[in-house]
């Protein structure tokens, strides 16, 4: 168990996608109850933050043994709040309390097939490098050299990189989009830049379905099936 991660769960009352989704029982269970599962498995409780503005999310949280320490200001709540602030004011809270982390790994809600032998696949990785940031990934279905077009000054459309001279898919680089599953940061940097601005950002690549994010009702419906009929 690793005592130099803060892992922060964010964990908003309002969601428009998938109403109450962070306690929304998915196979049974809160979804919210996946994430603390996996922090669980690379840290003790009180270096787990559940950052949420909701009495009842906390009561959820707490009844499955987590102490959730504080709810979150107002201002952090909105539909325009962003997890970067969020981030922010966990870890400002427990450093007024004394406590300092030389790492924030922040584990969303929405990724509940993220496995937690990953996330400690991914903390090797930072651990190894010399990365403000090590971010999960998955490669990209579309790709700017080969299939991604945008339209030029006479509404034509042409290739967003290169000049169009890929013509199969195998030829094209390598391209890849953040999934949303794990946000491992250099707590020091973090105070002081953006998670989205960090320069020095390394890939952890995760297969199509460890990747899945719940978004809409349409994911919660799809997670069902998947978790219905597999051994996760």
């Amino acid at each position: 168990m690793r005592d130099d991660i803060l892992i922060i769960i964010p964990a908003r009352g309002g969601s428009k996608g998938v109403p109450r989704k962070n306690i929304k029982p998915l196979k049974g269970k809160p979804l919210i109850y996946y994430a603390i599962d996996t922090a669980r498995a690379i840290t003790t409780d009180e270096n787990i933050c559940v950052s949420t503005d909701d009495l009842e999310i906390k009561s959820v949280v707490e009844n499955y043994g987590l102490r959730v320490p504080f709810l979150r200001p107002d201002e952090l709540s909105t539909d325009t709040a962003g997890t970067y602030e969020v981030l922010l004011h966990a870890l400002d809270y427990y450093e007024k309390q004394g406590k300092h982390y030389d790492i924030v790994l922040l584990l969303q809600t929405t990724s509940p097939f993220r496995a937690a032998e990953q996330v400690t696949e991914a903390l090797k990785l930072y651990d190894q490098s010399n990365a403000d940031m090590v971010v999960s990934v998955k490669e990209c279905p579309a790709n700017p050299y080969y299939n991604v077009f945008e339209e030029n000054a006479d509404g034509y459309l042409h290739v967003c990189k290169g000049e169009g001279n890929i013509f199969r898919r195998q030829d094209a680089p390598k391209v890849y989009e953040y999934n949303g599953a794990i946000y491992i940061m250099d707590a020091e940097k973090l105070k002081n830049t953006h998670m989205h601005r960090m320069q020095k950002r390394v890939k952890y690549i995760m297969d199509t379905q460890s990747s899945f994010d719940l978004d809409t009702m349409q994911d919660w419906e799809m997670a069902e099936i998947i978790l219905s009929t597999s051994k996760l």
